[in-house]
């Protein structure tokens, strides 16, 4: 557990640096998709709902400490995402969870929660439809976080019934 607990950490270094230089730049009308929600989700589903929660909450806070974002903004959303994608690790599911096209729907419920709470604490602005905010701040980057997690499902190895 506690080699796997580093190993996730020495996975967030390369995928913070992808995910702040290359993603913007497939961005769709402003839209970019969460690589490190997506890491977090795994590995919550993985090993379990404290795990989730302890690694959403480390990665919240290296990513505003990197990115220099308002500190706490990213520390909460990722540790309410990985709380939230911890309740899907379930012992006698959580093969089912990660190679099917389950994994890219708990991905996209932690990732509208983790826009939405995200862009209320980072950039809210008042003068428009808290709806529409909700919409593109939220939805929209949720869908597209859960359309890209779809391929990781292709990349990992498939377990064989001998």
């Amino acid at each position: 557990m506690r080699s796997d607990f580093i190993i996730s950490i020495l996975i967030f270094i390369p995928v913070l640096i992808v995910q702040t230089t290359v993603i913007p730049l497939i961005s769709l009308n402003g839209v970019i998709p969460d690589l490190v929600l997506i890491f977090l989700v795994f590995y919550a589903i993985k090993n379990g709902q404290v795990y989730g929660t302890v690694l959403g909450f480390i990665y919240g806070l290296l990513f505003d400490l990197i990115t220099g974002s308002l500190l706490g903004s990213a520390m909460l959303s990722k540790t309410i995402s990985g709380f939230i994608a911890g309740y899907f690790s379930n012992e006698n599911k959580r093969e089912q969870y990660l190679k099917s096209y389950n994994f890219a729907l708990i991905v996209l419920l932690c990732a509208v929660i983790d826009s939405i709470v995200y862009s209320f604490f980072s950039a809210i602005e008042l003068n428009r439809n808290i709806f529409l905010i909700f919409f593109q701040q939220g939805m929209l980057p949720g869908l597209y976080t859960s359309a890209i997690s779809i391929f990781l499902i292709f990349f990992l190895p498939r377990r064989r019934s001998a």
